[in-house]
């Protein structure tokens, strides 16, 4: 019996024992199977991020995989700035409602900067009690467990890897940590090559852009179309959502207006008034650098203006320099506020902006040229005119003069008579074209105070049924002032407004003459006259005002022929204090 129950206890053990082996194997095995697709999961990481070039989708790629591979709940990759901060974090497993929540993304203190200032792997069971450790700002998901790896490139450091929350309540291991470490290797060089290709597609396009942007200026084309033509390149080749150009407003305060605004809620930033003290724009002016803002709706600099930044981040502000000083500012702005300019990004910006800056000066310049030319040519009609037809008429209306004593038939004398005075009419015209023609004055190009009494009597043609004869006299484009001008124009309109309402005209004629000290406006129709009573000369009582408001005055009066003569005169200079 003995020995039949000793035998069937040593049966069993050798069971128990084979049991054993068997589920260590297994284990054993699942450890080498688990290990395998680790290693799978891993070369299928590093084949993902390395065959990727766009920068901006490597870095996410990272972040991505390394959660995946260490089973991390949360992952970060934070990009180390010339200054030793962070100046790039990208994010992930939180939500845009809880990175909205949390605020600003950090920029490596407490425990993200123990690893900048020790680029050497960490991995930690609770972050929270170690002594770099600084706590969460309000709204931050609970994280408790941590390891995070440094990026390198070339031997610098990149960035670094952040990892936390291993999921299932677990803790990293030394597994966790070396396969981390492998896929910074991978990394790093993956972010080298996107650098490598991004700065070499950059400089293709930048170059592109340079040479379109050359061609464009030397082909004559407007300096408006030229300048859009540089900030739709810039936004382009940057992915920059807004892009404007700001130039100095030539009052001598410094302030500068938007010129041109192209992307994301432009039409917040078109014509807008800005000064250099509390606009971003103004500090890029003064700093005469490119300014870099993470974020450009809280930028501090800005104090000044309506708010228009919201729904925009980072932002990049480059003057545009010549020799003569800053001649404006360009500015790209993103929406994406995980998307800084890099100093990489904006390094060829300021050479670019230089492009615009000569667009404008060449502009400035063909302007001018073109100006001297008209004005000669103007000057040399002005002297075939004085030296061919105005002696011409001349010579004429004085042999008829002398023929008038020959002729003995009274009509006849006459007639030669009102030829006579037809041709002194005719030179005093063609004296006034000539005036006009040598004027110096810019607005005399196109908007001078003739051209406009020009057009002024042409708007009235429809309203009157006939066209009124124009007369003009003197300097009038180089002596009036603009805001004596303006009133002209606003007289002349206002009068040739009461002859088509109310005179029932059939002829009228306008005459501006300028001289001694003075500018005088005549209105003179055929119509009905004034009326008796107060009714039309109410309608009269502004022009009235406007010619005591410049020491001057108005008449209305019936001439002897009929109709209405209108008379608006007033001095070319304000008045002096006795005169008031």
């Amino acid at each position: 019996m003995g020995n039949g129950n000793g035998g069937g206890a040593s049966e069993h053990l050798p069971r128990l024992q084979l049991d054993q082996l068997l589920e260590e194997l297994q284990a054993r095995i699942d450890a080498v199977r688990g290990a395998r697709d680790r290693v799978h999961s891993l070369l299928e990481a590093v084949l993902a991020i390395g065959s990727e070039l766009d920068l901006p989708h490597v870095l996410r790629r990272i972040v991505e995989a390394a959660t995946v591979l260490v089973d991390a709940e949360y992952g970060a990759l934070g990009v180390i700035g010339d200054d030793g901060k962070l100046a790039q974090f990208i994010p992930v497993g939180l939500t845009e409602e809880q990175i909205e929540a949390i605020g600003p993304l950090p920029t490596g203190h407490g425990l993200l900067g123990e690893l900048i200032k020790h680029p050497e792997p960490l991995r930690l069971p609770a972050l929270a009690d170690h002594p770099s450790s600084s706590g969460f700002p309000p709204h931050h998901p609970p994280m408790r467990t941590f390891l995070g790896a440094p990026i390198r490139i070339r031997g610098e450091v990149f960035g670094n890897l952040y990892l936390t929350e291993k999921r299932h309540g677990q803790e990293f291991d030394s597994e966790d940590e070396t396969v981390l470490e492998t896929l910074a290797v991978a990394a790093g060089v993956a972010v080298e090559n996107a650098r490598l290709y991004q700065q070499a597609r950059a400089r293709e396009q930048w170059l592109a852009a340079n040479a379109e942007i050359t061609s464009t200026l030397l082909s004559g084309t407007s300096e408006g179309d030229v300048l859009r033509l540089i900030v739709d390149h810039a936004r382009r080749i940057l992915g920059a959502d807004l892009g404007l150009l700001a130039v100095p407003v030539p009052d001598g305060s410094g302030a500068l207006r938007t010129s041109l605004a192209v992307g994301k809620d432009a039409e917040r930033h078109h014509g807008l008034l800005v000064p250099r003290e509390g606009s971003f724009v103004g500090a890029a002016a003064v700093a005469g650098e490119p300014l870099t803002s993470p974020d450009i709706s809280s930028d501090p600099r800005i104090t000044a203006g309506p708010p228009r930044w919201e729904g925009l981040g980072p932002a990049v502000a480059v003057p545009m320099r010549t020799r003569e000083g800053v001649r404006g500012v360009l500015l790209l702005a993103r929406a994406d506020k995980l998307s800084p300019f890099t100093d990489a990004e904006t390094a060829p910006l300021l050479s670019y902006a230089g492009q615009a800056a000569l667009a404008m000066e060449l502009a400035d310049r063909r302007r001018d040229a073109e100006q001297i030319t008209l004005l000669e040519d103007r000057d040399r009609i002005a002297r075939d005119l004085h030296d061919l037809a105005i002696q011409r008429l001349f010579a004429t209306g004085i042999s008829l003069q002398s023929a008038v004593r020959f002729v003995e038939h009274p009509q006849a004398q006459e007639r030669l008579l009102r030829a006579v005075d037809d041709l002194d009419e005719t030179t005093r015209i063609i004296r006034t074209t000539i005036f006009g023609l040598r004027s110096r004055d810019s607005s005399a190009l196109g908007n001078g105070l003739r051209v406009r009494i020009a057009k002024e009597v042409e708007k009235s043609v429809q309203a009157l049924g006939f066209t009124p004869s124009l007369r003009a006299e003197g300097l009038i484009d180089t002596d009036v002032p603009p805001a004596i001008g303006d009133d002209v124009v606003a007289v002349l309109a206002e009068a040739l407004t009461n002859v088509a309402r109310h005179a029932r005209a059939g002829r009228a004629e306008v005459a501006l003459e300028v001289g001694g000290g003075r500018v005088r406006l005549t209105v003179l129709d055929d119509g009905e006259g004034l009326p008796e009573g107060d009714g039309r000369r109410s309608g009269l009582r502004n022009l009235e005002e406007r010619a005591r408001r410049r020491g001057g005055e108005f008449t209305a009066e019936r001439p002897e022929g009929g109709g209405t003569r209108l008379v608006w005169s007033v001095p070319l200079s304000p008045p002096g204090p006795s005169e008031e």
